[in-house]
C-alpha cells in the first residue's frame, strides 16, 4: 500500500492550479460551459489522486473488519495476503453482479468470501453422484405414496407448521448428506408425533460407514435412511452432538434411540410436479448442483442462476411458494449456517423448462417414512 508523497501532493496542487486558471479563462468567454468543465477537471483530479491507493486501503480495512467478524486466524502474513487477494476479487465480483441487470436475486459477502470457488466446493459439499447411488443401492424404493395427490396448497412452509429445526452448520466437513437426511427425518417425526426433536448428524458421520457413506468425504441420503432403519433409530443432537469431523462410533450413545423410521421412498425422477406432491406432505431430501460462484454467495431473492445437473450437495426442500414478482420457488433448507443466504435458506426457481429442475433439484429426491 502506497501513500501520496509530498512531491505528489505538490504536483497535484500545481496541476489543480493550472486547470483552475484555464477554467476561469474559459468562463470569461463561455460562462455556460464553466460549471461543466470545472466538474470534469475535479473528477479527473480526484480519480488520478485517489484511485488505486484508496481502493487498496479501503478494501484492506474491509477485509480486516470481515476477519474480525468471522474470527479468521491466518498462520502468517503470506497467507493473510493471499486470502486478502481472494477476498478482494470475490467482493468486486459480488458488487459488479449486484450493480448489473436485476436477475431476481442478490449476492452478498458471507463467511466464504476468502475462499476460491474450488476451495468452497471441496469443503462444503459432499453428495455422491448418481452412479454411486445406483451402484450402492440394489434395492431402490419404487413406490411413491403421493402419486394420487391431486390438490396441494398454493403455498407450503413446513417451518410455520413446526416441522423444521433451526438451521445447522456442517462446517468444513462434506457431510451435507447427513444434514439433509436428518432434516427430512426431523420433519416426518414431528408430523407423526407432534414433537420436534433435533436429531444427530454426528451419529451418521461416525457410525454409518459400512457402505458408500464416508463421513466428511460424502454420502447419500437414501443410504442414511437405510442405515437409520437398520439401526432401529437415531439419537438426539444433544446426546450425540456434532463436532464437524469423523470420530469413532459411540455405540452407547447411538443406542439411545429418540426416533425411528420404517424406510424411505424415492420421488419419481425429473418430475417437478411429483416433487411438489411430496413437499406438500413432508420435508423432502433433495440433491442439487451447488458449486457455482452465485451459489457460494447467494444472499436473497429467488435464485435463477446458472447451474448444471452434476449433483454435489444434499439439502432439504421444506416448502414452496410464489414470489411477489410471480416467480414460483422451492424453499430449501441448507446446512451452511444461518449467516448464509436468507437466514440459512435459499429460494430456488420452481417450474423451469428443464425436466431435472433448476440445479437438478428434481433428479434424486427422497424421503423417510414412518
Amino acid at each position: 500500500m502506497q501513500n501520496l508523497s509530498p512531491s505528489h501532493h505538490h504536483i497535484h496542487f500545481h496541476n489543480h492550479l493550472q486547470y483552475s486558471t484555464m477554467a476561469m479563462a474559459c468562463a470569461n468567454h463561455f460562462p455556460f460551459m464553466f460549471l461543466a468543465l470545472f466538474f470534469v477537471f475535479e473528477v479527473l483530479l480526484a480519480s488520478r489522486a485517489l484511485s488505486r491507493p484508496f481502493d487498496e486501503e479501503f478494501m484492506l480495512t474491509r477485509h480486516q473488519q470481515w476477519v474480525a467478524q468471522h474470527r479468521r486466524n491466518y498462520k502468517d502474513e503470506e497467507e493473510k495476503y493471499t486470502r486478502f487477494k481472494i477476498f478482494k476479487d470475490n467482493v468486486e465480483r459480488i458488487e459488479a453482479f449486484n450493480a448489473g441487470v436485476d436477475r431476481g436475486y442478490k449476492l452478498g459477502v458471507n463467511q466464504f468470501a476468502d475462499l476460491t470457488n474450488e476451495e468452497f466446493r471441496v469443503s462444503r459439499n459432499g453428495y455422491k453422484r448418481k452412479e454411486a447411488k445406483f451402484e450402492a443401492n440394489s434395492q431402490l424404493s419404487t413406490s411413491f405414496r403421493y402419486t394420487n395427490v391431486s390438490v396441494v396448497p398454493f403455498i407450503m412452509d413446513w417451518r410455520k407448521r413446526g416441522a423444521v429445526t433451526p438451521v445447522k452448520d456442517q462446517g468444513q466437513c462434506g457431510c451435507c448428506w447427513a444434514f439433509s437426511a436428518v432434516a427430512a427425518m426431523e420433519g416426518i417425526i414431528q408430523l407423526k408425533n407432534g414433537k420436534l426433536i433435533s436429531l444427530s448428524e454426528q451419529q451418521l458421520v461416525d457410525c454409518d460407514v459400512g457402505g458408500e457413506d464416508k463421513g466428511c468425504e460424502g454420502g447419500l441420503m437414501d443410504n442414511a435412511f437405510q442405515f437409520i432403519k437398520q439401526n432401529k433409530g437415531l439419537t438426539t443432537e444433544t446426546n450425540y452432538p456434532y463436532v464437524g469431523q469423523v470420530g469413532i462410533c459411540n455405540t452407547q450413545k447411538a443406542s439411545a434411540h429418540a426416533a425411528m423410521i420404517t424406510g424411505y421412498e424415492d420421488v419419481p425422477s425429473n418430475n417437478e410436479n411429483a416433487l411438489l406432491q411430496a413437499v406438500a406432505n413432508q420435508p423432502i431430501s433433495v440433491a442439487i448442483e451447488a458449486s457455482g460462484f452465485d451459489f457460494q454467495f447467494y444472499s436473497s431473492g429467488v435464485f435463477t442462476g446458472t447451474c448444471g445437473t452434476n449433483l454435489d450437495h444434499g439439502v432439504t426442500a421444506v416448502g414452496y411458494g410464489t414470489a411477489t414478482d410471480g416467480t414460483n420457488y422451492w424453499l430449501v433448507k441448507n446446512s451452511w449456517g444461518s449467516g448464509c443466504g436468507e437466514n440459512g435458506y435459499i429460494r430456488m426457481k420452481r417450474d423451469v423448462a428443464a425436466k431435472e429442475g433448476l440445479c437438478g433439484i428434481a433428479m434424486e429426491a427422497s424421503y423417510p417414512i414412518v
